[in-house]
């Protein structure tokens, strides 16, 4: 028998929504979506994905009333899918359709530990990771009768601007921590050292241009898949790859951190700053000094720090 052929899951699980599952709902107000876990939500899924935990799949929506009813007509699907098994398992997990039913408010509760159908609080937004958040304003919309998946995705879809300030500002300040200890490593002759310093540096610039943009940022697997599809005319992308594989890590990294400093101004969240490198105090090594950087406002502190927990 003939492989199927691959398609992204935004597309099947589309397809299979609108030829297998929303015929048996019956015209019931609903929501479908792919949404949550999975490389195929951020539509990062290639052949290999389909080796593992991969197939049709889908949430449906709907009042919390109509679970159980709505559960026992999916009794009625199919078997197989253009080509693909409707029914999968993987480890431990018995064979069994991946169309889950359930109401909204329960199932953000479920997957980020809040109702986001209601206004955040500081405390929600700051405890919840990014991969997270993106598993609710990725993925696929189907159909959304009421609109309220809409909503939760509205609501989801970047951080409040005071917690974005907050984030960018840790993040610059991560840099700053480190910024000197590529060349201090390099100079006592720890290459290994040196080596493992400039790629956390570089995670770290590749998540600083992720929040710049706006993007939530995925766990580490796909991270330089986020990271690339950003724009990189100012050869970002490039000089990070250079700080990892090349020798010259500090003058590599050194290009990457004028680079993204000119983003940060670009964005206008604060007066600009000088996107130039220094030396780190008498010593050689030559440093942005990224805590320049940070977005040490008292202000958006107070604010910040008043509302947490509210």
């Amino acid at each position: 028998m003939a492989e199927p052929r691959f398609l992204p899951a935004t597309e099947l699980s589309g397809a299979f929504y609108g030829e297998a599952v929303r015929p048996l709902l019956g015209g019931r107000p609903h929501a479908a979506a792919l949404l949550g876990w999975g490389s195929d939500v951020m539509g990062f899924d290639t052949e290999r994905s389909t080796d593992h935990g991969w197939g049709p799949r889908l949430l449906i929506f709907v009042a919390p009333g109509e679970v159980a009813e709505i559960e026992r007509t999916l009794t009625e699907l199919l078997d197989e899918f253009r080509g693909w098994p409707v029914r999968y398992g993987w480890d431990d997990l018995p064979p069994q359709h991946h169309v889950t039913v359930t109401d909204l408010a329960g199932w953000l509760v479920e997957h980020l530990g809040v109702d986001a159908t209601q206004e955040l609080r500081i405390a929600d937004w700051l405890m919840t990771p990014q991969q997270q958040l993106l598993g609710v304003v990725g993925g696929a919309v189907y159909n959304d009768s009421s609109g309220e998946l809409g909503r939760a995705r509205e609501r989801l879809a970047w951080y409040p601007d005071q917690v974005w300030r907050w984030l960018l500002a840790c993040q610059w300040r991560r840099l700053a921590r480190e910024e000197p200890f590529v060349q201090r490593t390099a100079e006592v002759g720890d290459e290994l050292g040196s080596a493992v310093v400039a790629a956390r540096l570089v995670r770290d610039v590749m998540r600083l241009a992720l929040l710049l943009e706006r993007r939530y940022a995925p766990c580490s697997k796909w991270l330089g898949s986020a990271f690339a599809r950003l724009d990189h005319a100012d050869g970002l992308d490039r000089h990070l790859l250079a700080a990892v594989q090349g020798s010259d890590r500090e003058a590599a990294l050194g290009r990457a951190y004028v680079a993204v400093a000119r983003r940060h101004n670009a964005a206008g969240l604060t007066e600009p700053v000088e996107p130039t490198l220094r030396p780190f105090h008498t010593r050689p090594a030559h440093v942005l000094d990224a805590d320049r950087f940070a977005l040490r406002s008292p202000e958006t502190y107070r604010r910040l720090v008043g509302n947490f927990g509210h």
